[in-house]
């Protein structure tokens, strides 16, 4: 992150924060609700949620659904490495990891990999295919590592 980029919420207050901090807990909390944990008025409250949208301190809503639900039984992590002829468009590629339906999450990285791709998807064979036949093919690939998630812990916060 650039320095410019660090300074983007430094107006940010203890409310607005506290505000971050609660609707990251649980995002489907009322203004009502929102607003007596963090000791505002409600109208306080909305009026600075609009402002934290607008501000892109909340990047969106939305719901987190476990991917068994959809029939996703198997998640991994992939790291990829890229050639070094490559690394001069890493948008396109990361913009080609985020279009994958597979994937879940990508993280652009410092150290001997490029990307780390949270991927879900219904078996090993469809694990496979999307490795071996979609990722690893790509001419800017020059590896992977995939690591299979057994499980993991929900986001605690506190």
């Amino acid at each position: 992150m650039s320095e410019k980029d660090s300074s983007r919420f430094a107006d940010l207050d203890d409310i607005d924060r506290a505000i971050l901090i609660e609707i990251e807990r649980d995002g489907r909390v009322s203004n009502t609700e929102l607003a007596a944990r963090v000791g505002v008025a409600e109208s306080t409250c909305h009026k600075r949620m609009r402002a934290l949208t607008s501000a892109g301190a909340i990047i969106g809503f939305r719901a987190e659904i476990d991917p068994e639900a959809v029939g996703l039984h198997l998640e991994a992590l992939i790291a990829i490495r890229l050639q070094a002829h490559a690394r001069g468009n890493l948008h396109r590629f990361q913009y080609y990891l985020e279009s994958l339906p597979a994937t879940r999450r990508v993280y652009f990285l410092a150290g001997d990999r490029d990307f780390l791709v949270h991927v879900a998807v219904r078996d090993a064979q469809a694990l496979r295919e999307l490795v071996a036949d979609t990722i690893s093919v790509r001419e800017e690939v020059a590896g992977t590592t995939t690591n299979l998630i057994f499980e993991h812990a929900p986001r605690r916060h506190g």
